[in-house]
């Protein structure tokens, strides 16, 4: 396949696999990749995904591969924190829940990180649809509260609440309370039913 053609049939595509240009050509050759990125092309950001090099990596885009170069998996954790403003700070990596093993990727893109939560707690996220025909999943803010502080199992005191730095205004106005503790019922794990009832008094007394 020549480059003119490829393009044109991956032109919408964010971020690209190896599998699905093997879809439309069987005969393809990883080879033709190498040679692509050489030119300046195209760009791996792991192993078998490929942007094109003028694609603009700004955070919806970052999200979006995120989701596909590890799936499945939603944003969540200190990204989620982020992205709803619940924390003042800015987040260096890309933090995210999955089903699968925990994994760490390193690229040019930037640093991506991926925890694991049992299939049953794969739960909880939004599809964000942004640009056009493009989207992201990314965990409500109340997931994403409840897989920190799950995987987080050490923060139990209060001063650890405080540690977290939580905009309390914010945080009332993004996070309703019954869907937290509707989310917290299907965790069914007694530790952070405590940790969290603690963590909303925190709040709510702070």
């Amino acid at each position: 396949m020549q480059y003119i053609r490829f393009k044109e049939l991956f032109k919408d595509f964010t971020v690209f696999s190896l599998n699905e240009i093997k879809s439309v050509d069987s005969k393809f050759h990883r080879r033709r990749l190498n040679e692509w990125q050489e030119r300046g092309y195209i760009k791996k950001i792991v192993k078998g995904y490929y942007v094109f090099s003028e694609t603009a990596l700004n955070e919806n885009v970052l999200f979006e591969i995120a989701n596909r170069i590890y799936a499945p998996s939603y944003i969540s954790f200190e990204m989620a924190f982020s992205f709803y403003h619940l924390i003042p700070e800015g987040v260096y990596a890309i933090t995210s829940a999955t089903s699968r093993c925990t994994h760490r990727f390193k690229t040019p893109a930037g640093e991506f990180i991926y925890r694991t939560l049992k299939p049953d707690l794969f739960f909880g996220y939004n599809i964000i649809e942004y640009n056009t025909n493009k989207h992201f999943n990314m965990a409500s803010p109340e997931k994403a509260i409840l897989d920190y502080l799950y995987l987080n199992s050490h923060l139990k005191r209060l001063d650890d609440f405080e540690s977290l730095r939580i905009n309390r205004d914010i945080l009332f106005e993004q996070v309703k309370e019954d869907k937290l503790f509707g989310f917290l019922e299907r965790f069914a794990n007694k530790s952070l039913d405590k940790r969290i009832k603690l963590f909303w008094e925190a709040i709510k007394h702070d």
